[in-house]
């Protein structure tokens, strides 16, 4: 890992208490598997890694959303609307009407829109536009999975790769990032190649090291759009050679980042970009960087994660309850 540690933000206990006061209040009332694999998730452990410096009131706005997204990944990885495509096809595009405005049925739907409503006002459009095309990019990465599932399908290493990018759900993220570092990119500066293969390398890294860190976990529920798997299945190789081949990958993604770096400061250049914008770009490339890591080093210490011995097997034939309107 050749990106150095930004640190942990001191404001983690208060982030967890309130991220888990927010669930109560907006109803969502999770099942004790549910809330014992949440504890394990430890969303506020990410957030406060990845924005080591963001303001509490940032850090608990955007924990919450973490807890939400994790809610949403638990109930379609593992429930039986990731079996079921008609039942996920239903749901997400409920979740997906909310994010652009509808009125919101239910406890999750509720949460959504409340989180919408805290997050989008004041934003450009430019930011409303990329935040809405990365977040229901990502909600509809489980309806494909739900669709192959169904139809004994598993992408190629080359289409999951693609697909991953969206599923993985960082570009959400790394929109929110611009708010706790008070910039606004505008559309140029979204345009340019090298932002974009920057954005690009930084959403691979944290796609293909979760999928290094959750291959087991996901491996004991039969779950197969994971990047080791496919390794696995495409060479007929053992798991450690599949692992060690993904390690590899994962060292030439972070090399990527470094190279978009170095071509993203060239275009800025080019492309005579000076003021805010430029600015706003040079403190793109800043805390990516610590992203990156923070990211890198959550994988490494969150039960989700390191303890696969405690998956349970979600065996139920419905959504659950906070999903229903």
């Amino acid at each position: 890992m050749p990106f150095q540690s930004a640190g942990c933000h001191p404001g983690l206990p208060k982030t967890r208490e309130a991220a888990w006061e927010w669930a109560e209040s907006e109803g969502l009332d999770l099942s004790v598997p549910a809330r014992k694999k949440m504890i394990r998730t430890r969303p506020e452990l990410w957030i406060s890694l990845i924005f080591p410096k963001a303001s509490q009131d940032h850090l608990d706005l955007f924990c919450q959303w973490l807890f939400w997204a994790f809610l949403v990944d638990d109930e379609f990885d593992d429930g039986p609307a990731g079996r079921n495509p008609l039942m996920c096809e239903k749901a997400i595009t409920r979740l997906v009407d909310v994010l652009d405005g509808a009125a919101p049925n239910g406890p999750m739907e509720r949460a959504l829109a409340g989180l919408r409503d805290r997050t989008c006002p004041g934003r450009s459009p430019q930011w409303n536009r990329q935040f809405r095309r990365d977040t229901a990019a990502w909600l509809w990465t489980y309806y494909a999975e739900a669709v192959e599932r169904a139809a004994g399908q598993v992408p190629s290493r080359s289409e999951f790769a693609k697909h991953r990018r969206d599923s993985v759900a960082m570009q959400p993220f790394l929109c929110l990032h611009e708010i706790t570092a008070e910039i606004d990119l505008p559309d140029s500066a979204r345009s340019l190649p090298a932002y974009i293969a920057l954005r690009n390398a930084v959403t691979d890294h944290s796609g293909l090291c979760n999928d290094i860190c959750s291959f087991e976990k996901e491996a004991a529920l039969g779950y197969e759009h994971n990047a080791v798997r496919l390794i696995q299945r495409d060479r007929g190789c053992t798991l450690q050679e599949a692992v060690d081949e993904a390690g590899i990958q994962l060292a030439r993604i972070a090399e990527r980042v470094q190279r978009a770096e170095k071509e993203l400061i060239q275009e800025i250049e080019a492309a005579g970009i000076t003021g805010p914008t430029r600015a706003a770009l040079e403190r793109c490339v800043q805390d990516y960087r610590s992203l990156v890591r923070g990211d890198f080093d959550y994988h490494a210490r969150a039960e989700r994660y390191t303890r696969p011995d405690l998956v349970e097997l979600d065996e139920r034939d419905s959504l659950s309850q906070y999903f229903a309107a």
